[in-house]
């Protein structure tokens, strides 16, 4: 990838992360072995969270990690299961946000916990 910023949509990043995995990495994972990795992917991201946000300290091997690389990394594993599953992650965003805009239109607005 060159060095100027390139933006991605979701469409072009599960063509891309299909292309890789059908050459570089030969092919997917079952499902369920990418949903487990997807898991540990999670957790990796989990415990930098902690560490970087919370009350955490640093254990050697979590220091120079990135957090976007962690977050990169759970997106990766996610576009491997909306692959392998068929599923549009463009359409089911757009659907997601009706869905939330839909039944959230004034949840948040009235929740004095918010406030």
């Amino acid at each position: 990838m060159d060095s100027i910023k390139q933006e991605i949509t979701l469409a072009e990043a599960q063509e891309k992360v299909d292309q890789w995995i059908k050459t570089v990495g030969v092919r997917y994972f079952n499902e369920l072995t990418n949903m487990t990795i997807l898991m540990e992917e999670v957790g990796e991201l989990a415990r930098l969270m902690a560490r970087t946000y919370g009350e955490q300290s640093y254990k050697e091997s979590d220091k120079g990690k990135d957090l976007g690389d962690e977050m990169a990394d759970v997106l990766w594993v996610l576009i491997c299961l909306a692959n392998q599953t068929g599923v549009d992650l463009t359409e089911a965003l757009r659907k997601n946000f009706e869905k939330k805009n839909i039944r959230d239109k004034d949840r948040h607005q009235k929740n004095e916990k918010l406030k």
